[in-house]
């Protein structure tokens, strides 16, 4: 697991899970899971911004770039130019 991934699955399970033995992982999509409602994805965001230091434009705030870890990482990676 990438260093990006293992903290924003970090982030998920201790910030917007009940349960944390939920596999973020495996999950191939947290929105279909019920991993991460709308305002989960406001803090998963904001999360995002204030670890990696970037900005998260509303148009970009789409299951494409926030719906499973894999996503999560290349929307990262795309921002951080890497």
């Amino acid at each position: 697991m990438s260093e990006i991934s293992q903290k924003v699955s970090e982030f998920i399970r201790s910030s917007l899970l009940l349960d944390s033995n939920v596999d973020v992982a495996g999950t191939a999509s947290f929105l279909e899971a019920g991993i991460i409602d709308s305002t989960g994805v406001l803090e998963l965001v904001q999360f995002l911004e204030e670890t990696w230091n970037f900005s998260v434009k509303d148009e970009e705030m789409v299951p494409a770039n926030l719906d499973s870890l894999a996503k999560l990482e290349a929307f990262v990676q795309r921002k951080l130019g890497g």
